[in-house]
């Protein structure tokens, strides 16, 4: 009961203040609130990998190799299952920007409850559909004999906590649109700390290792769901949730399904590619599993810190094209590139450089850190290679363009993988070569989206729009 007050006491004092957290992203310079925005995004998908990595570092400090090769090798099997739904949430986002720029508070408020409808909807589907294809797709991707039953097991109970998974994506996707990172960065500390104790308290204290951590796992994020649920029912404004309001209306489910299903799509076939790679990769034993898992953990917090700069792009993108202000969109793009290389290069060069002391951290086997460093040397050095990618890409889909972007992914980083892992891996079987994959495939993919972007902004902004655009900033000047 004091914790449920606690709780209340904290969202009452961050609904009086919420202007405080909302950033008007239309007006002023953009430099400065894109890193306001950026910042607490970028901390709250830190906080979100620590649910992980307090996973993979506690099975392998107290479990052993075999519980730290089981929980990383199903990471890339979730991500498959799980993407295209969550990419549905990318729907919501360009379409509560662009809504929320452009005033209309009746259609901002029917898709916020058509979004958290859906999330409800998707996360029990995950369920049966996580629970029963865990085993048959852990054997298919060749998982080891000493590693599958716990996968397995970890992979079920993850499932379980989907719908709670769903709802918080979703919510925290509407307070993103609206400028508001900093809240989902507090209910996802309080959840994180929760986490963490409960993966001691259930590995070392009752010892059920793998299950352990993914019972923690599904509680922590069901703390999270509940705050930023009771946040958005607690607000004031047009984005407002009211439970009796739960319902699907069928032009928003169709604008969010546009935007966001090529967005799901495209995330699930680039797991496809992973799931290919991660394979590979379990052909070299645990030791190597062990390994890559610990270092792809690293990478993953490179990625998330670059992912703000793609929700900052695509949340600042569709709000100025809802209102009207298509002179910021190309700055948008411009200052989004430069922060996303600054801040991708010197924490993926950062972390090679640390490479040995962080992989230490996860496991103390000499070989296991062998296997982490040449992946850190190959993938997360350059790193930034990928948030110039994904930055291109969340411009485009903020214009309102998911199908292209998705195809150019698709085509670009799948095809590349999938060719490279048959042919240049197939005739140099190494680690190396195959993590080389990486970087040719962020490299060529990137440059077709600048020329893709380039045009879908020339089609987007159309003359008449030029015209109107032109006659204000000679007035404004």
């Amino acid at each position: 009961m004091k914790g449920m007050n606690f709780c209340l006491a904290f969202l009452n004092q961050t609904k009086r203040t919420k202007r405080n957290y909302e950033i008007d992203m239309c007006n002023g310079p953009l430099l400065g609130k894109i890193c306001i925005f950026a910042l607490p995004l970028a901390l709250s998908s830190i906080l979100q990998l620590l649910f992980n990595a307090a996973d993979i570092v506690v099975v392998g400090n107290f479990a052993g190799s075999s519980a730290l090769a089981a929980v990383g090798s199903t990471g890339s099997l979730i991500n498959l299952i799980v993407n295209i739904f969550i990419g549905l949430s990318v729907g919501t986002n360009v379409l509560v920007a662009r809504h929320y720029g452009a005033g209309n508070a009746s259609e901002l408020s029917d898709t916020v409850h058509t979004s958290i409808t859906v999330s409800i909807i998707a996360g029990i589907i995950l369920v049966f559909i996580g629970y029963f294809s865990a085993s048959p797709l852990l054997t298919l991707m060749g998982t080891p004999d000493d590693v599958i039953d716990q996968a397995t097991l970890y992979m079920r109970i993850y499932f379980i906590g989907m719908p709670v998974n769903m709802l918080y994506n979703f919510g925290a996707a509407v307070l993103r649109a609206i400028g508001d990172t900093k809240r989902p960065l507090y209910y996802l500390f309080i959840a994180g700390v929760v986490n963490i104790v409960l993966n001691l308290v259930f590995v070392i204290i009752f010892h059920l290792d793998v299950a352990g951590v993914a019972i923690a796992t599904v509680i922590s994020q069901a703390i999270s769901a509940v705050l930023v649920t009771l946040c958005l029912m607690r607000s004031d404004a047009a984005y407002q949730l009211h439970l009796k309001k739960l319902k699907i209306h069928k032009d928003k489910l169709f604008q969010i399904a546009q935007i966001g299903l090529p967005a799901g799509m495209q995330g699930a076939i680039f797991s496809i590619s992973n799931v290919l790679i991660q394979s590979s990769i379990n052909s070299f034993g645990s030791l190597a599993m062990a390994g890559s898992t610990a270092a792809a953990n690293i990478e993953g917090f490179v990625y998330v810190s670059m992912n703000s700069f793609y929700q900052a792009s695509l949340s600042f993108t569709g709000q100025n094209l809802g209102a009207g202000k298509y002179e910021r969109i190309n700055r948008i793009l411009g200052i989004c590139l430069a922060l996303v290389s600054i801040v991708g290069f010197a924490l993926g060069f950062g972390a090679y450089l640390l490479g040995n002391v962080l992989l230490r951290i996860y496991s103390s086997d000499p070989t296991v850190i062998s296997y982490g460093m040449e992946r850190l040397l190959v993938v997360c050095s350059i790193y930034f290679l990928c948030g110039i990618m994904d930055v291109l890409v969340g411009s485009m889909r903020g214009l309102g363009y998911s199908f292209v972007p998705m195809i150019v992914s698709i085509v670009g980083v799948c095809g590349i993988r999938i060719v490279w892992i048959y042919t240049v891996f197939a005739a140099f079987p190494s680690l190396f070569v195959l993590y080389l994959s990486y970087p040719v495939s962020w490299a060529a993919t990137a440059a077709i989206h600048l020329c893709s972007y380039i045009y879908i902004k020339k089609k987007k902004i159309n003359p008449r729009q030029r015209i109107a655009l032109e006659g204000r900033m000679e007035a404004e000047a």
